[in-house]
């Protein structure tokens, strides 16, 4: 039982640690009006690729809080 906790626990490290990267990686909302402020023009490509990168952070953000708070339940009715 000792070793699962062990492998849950660094699991959870390493999840957090995932996380915080994750969210600071992403650019705020803020950041798209702000180009439309101060008439910056960015070129069809360049636009596409920056909401590419957005939408894949946004969506490893989503899963990996999903198994993270999976993991928490799982190591507390272990523990329990």
């Amino acid at each position: 039982m000792e070793t699962i906790e062990i492998i849950f626990g660094i699991a959870v490290v390493l999840m957090s640690l995932f996380l915080i990267a994750v969210v600071l990686l992403q650019s705020g909302k803020d950041t798209k009006m702000s180009g439309a402020i101060t008439g910056s023009a960015d070129t069809f490509f360049g636009q596409s690729k920056g909401n590419t990168w957005d939408r894949i952070l946004s969506k490893a953000t989503v899963a990996v809080s999903v198994v993270f708070a999976v993991v928490i339940i799982v190591m507390y009715a272990l523990v329990g």
